[in-house]
């Protein structure tokens, strides 16, 4: 009877929080009802090609609800650190239903409402999921809540492993955010971002940039690397070497023939980095 009680009441914290970014294994059967189902994240863990984490700190900058945090932490890194700031302080879950709506109302001139608050600078309403998700799983992931491009680096301190996933394209100054990456990172980097390809133009070091929400419709995307521009400015940022751990698509005859065609459009798609110090 206690543990069906306690089940509903972890249910009802669940539903609470409303949006979930990822979706977490809480224990006892419960998964949080992420955008992102677990079958992706585990392929997308499995993209990101750690290395062995045991006895190893691990900085997750960028963590929002926190799956890949606690994924450190149960493939026993000895320290892990999430950090976030913009995902935290937005009501993610009042935000997403505003897209929604706003889709879904698309064309009707009639709605001319001023968009609710989404951003509270002294409250973190974008943290309950991942502060949820650590109770209930009885972590030990420490949390920093700071502005990355703008935090005193020095007092976030250096750690083995850094995970810059899905972050990138979100900075005004991917240049400058990866040479802060570096300075935080004694080892590894591991990055994921979107970016293009050119097709028929592989080689070419380049970046898209958006001035508004030009990219799936969000205002906080700025840019898109090719995927040489990406391994170069992680060159450039501090690190002594970078590869990358998927191919992009579109490349070879195929290509050149859509661009013989058609002209060169971007093609987009999401890619793995590994750099190294």
């Amino acid at each position: 009877m206690l543990d069906d009680r306690l089940h509903n009441e972890n249910n009802e914290a669940v539903a609470a929080v409303g949006f979930w970014w990822h979706s977490i294994d809480l224990g006892g059967g419960l998964v949080s009802p992420g955008h992102k189902s677990a079958s992706q994240l585990a392929q997308e863990l499995k993209s990101m090609k750690l290395p062995d984490l045991h006895g190893k700190s691990v900085l997750d900058m960028g963590a929002w609800d926190g799956f890949f945090s606690f994924e450190a932490e149960r493939l026993g890194a000895s320290r892990v650190v999430a950090m976030d700031y913009h995902a935290w302080h937005s009501d993610m879950d009042k935000l997403f239903r505003q897209r929604n709506e706003k889709q879904s109302s698309k064309g009707n001139d009639e709605t001319n409402e001023a968009p609710p608050q989404i951003w509270y600078q002294n409250e973190l309403p974008g943290k309950r999921a991942f502060d949820l998700a650590a109770r209930l799983r009885n972590s030990r992931v420490e949390s920093i809540d700071a502005d990355f491009m703008s935090v005193d680096l020095d007092q976030v301190g250096m750690f083995d492993i850094t995970l810059f996933l899905g972050v990138l394209y979100h900075t005004r100054n991917p240049l400058l955010s990866l040479e802060r990456i570096a300075r935080l990172t004694k080892e590894l980097a591991v990055i994921e971002t979107e970016a293009i390809v050119l097709p028929g133009y592989e080689d070419l070091s380049v970046c898209e940039f958006y001035e508004t929400d030009e990219l799936n419709k969000d205002a906080s995307n700025w840019w898109a690397p090719t995927l040489p521009a990406l391994l170069g400015m992680c060159r450039a940022a501090g690190f002594k070497q970078a590869e990358a751990l998927n191919d992009p698509p579109m490349t070879g005859k195929r290509a050149r023939l859509k661009t013989a065609i058609g002209g060169a459009k971007p093609v987009h798609y999401r890619a793995f980095v590994h750099a190294w110090k």
